[in-house]
């Protein structure tokens, strides 16, 4: 019997999930968790075979939820089960690891087969992670890149138009643009998104 914990922060989806692979005959839930504080704590506590976690969760991340179980040791195998396709996350994943990096919205079979290759020593990944960790450009000019470092190393608008020669208007200008490209609400997670994706 392979033994479960699931980390989900969306009552619903974790609910289901866990109904839906209790399902199988060889697989029991015996855990669910709603952040990764308490992932940990049942993956401690039950020493199940494998970990199903999402990668935005409270408290504490599946990515970070990964790394630690990789530091201590843990015989636990991990799954990553997420809505995220980010190059920058699947990379995190691949360091921390994991044994599976699923997207959700595959079907309950697939995970239900990834989950027993898993416990037979296989790795498995979504296709199109592994496409898009390749093929994901980077949107931004060698401009806005120049633009984004500076920023991302503290420095002011004004500060950074002396540095490239440029009014702190234009700037700014730049800083909307690469907002709009890579979708972000502001500066800092602007910086976040790049670093992640390893545009900066």
């Amino acid at each position: 019997m392979i033994r479960i914990v699931i980390a989900e922060d969306q009552r619903i989806l974790r609910g289901a999930l866990g109904t839906l692979l209790d399902f199988e005959e060889d697989m029991r839930v015996v855990g669910q968790a709603e952040n990764g504080v308490q992932a940990l704590q049942l993956v401690r506590d039950l020493g199940p075979d494998i970990c199903i976690l999402d990668i935005e969760m409270p408290l504490k991340s599946g990515l970070e939820v990964a790394d630690e179980l990789q530091a201590c040791g843990s015989s636990c195998k991990v799954i990553i089960l997420t809505t995220f396709a980010r190059p920058g996350y699947f990379e995190r994943a691949i360091k921390a690891k994991v044994h599976g990096y699923m997207l959700k919205d595959g079907s309950i079979d697939d995970l239900a087969v990834a989950i027993r290759n898993v416990m037979q020593g296989k790795r498995e990944f979504a296709a199109e992670l592994i496409m898009n960790s390749y093929h994901e450009e980077n949107p931004l000019t060698d401009r806005e890149q120049d633009v984004l470092k500076l920023s991302a190393d503290g420095m002011t608008a004004k500060e950074i138009g002396a540095e490239l020669f440029l009014s702190p208007g234009t700037v700014r200008n730049y800083m909307s643009e690469i907002l709009q490209k890579v979708e972000a609400k502001n500066k800092v997670e602007a910086i976040s998104i790049c670093r992640e994706k390893g545009w900066i």
